[in-house]
């Protein structure tokens, strides 16, 4: 069975306010390999223009996966995650990640596509600050597998 086309247009209830920290800025630069010093050192990120050091782009996704696992698991759209494969992923900056933001995130079902026996779920994560700052779009769509012959 497929998933609830109707769930298209919804939006979720926000995220906890997200700390960024310095230390979770380095670290997720160091994991992905992201040798930039304005993600690793204050004063090179201070040079560029920044208040302090600045994530790497893929960073937002630490927030929009958190908060997109209550629209995966609501039981009434009808998600099987165990068939689940990750389709596609943007971004789009209104100004960079910056440690000290304290973050919300508002996911959106953006779209739900059926197409070749697979479901093709597309959710808009706005992330902001706390204080209602945009700071980035993420896009993320999932392929729900259908149920094979």
């Amino acid at each position: 069975m497929g998933l609830d086309q109707s769930f298209a247009g919804r939006s979720y209830p926000p995220s906890a306010p997200y700390q960024v920290g310095r230390e979770k800025i380095r670290e997720f630069a160091t994991a992905i390999g992201a040798e930039d010093a304005a993600c690793h050192d204050p004063e090179a990120a201070r040079a560029l223009g920044h208040p302090d050091v600045i994530a790497p782009p893929t960073f937002p996704m630490v927030l929009s996966m958190a908060d997109s696992a209550q629209i995966v698991g609501d039981p009434a759209l009808g998600v099987d995650y165990s068939r689940v494969v990750h389709g596609d992923q943007k971004f789009a900056y209104a100004r960079p990640v910056v440690a000290g933001d304290e973050l919300v995130c508002v996911s959106t079902i953006e779209s739900i596509n059926a197409r070749g026996g697979h479901d093709f779920l597309t959710i808009r994560s706005e992330i902001g600050t706390s204080a209602g700052e945009a700071v980035v779009k993420v896009w993320t769509m999932y392929v729900v597998r259908g149920e094979e012959g």
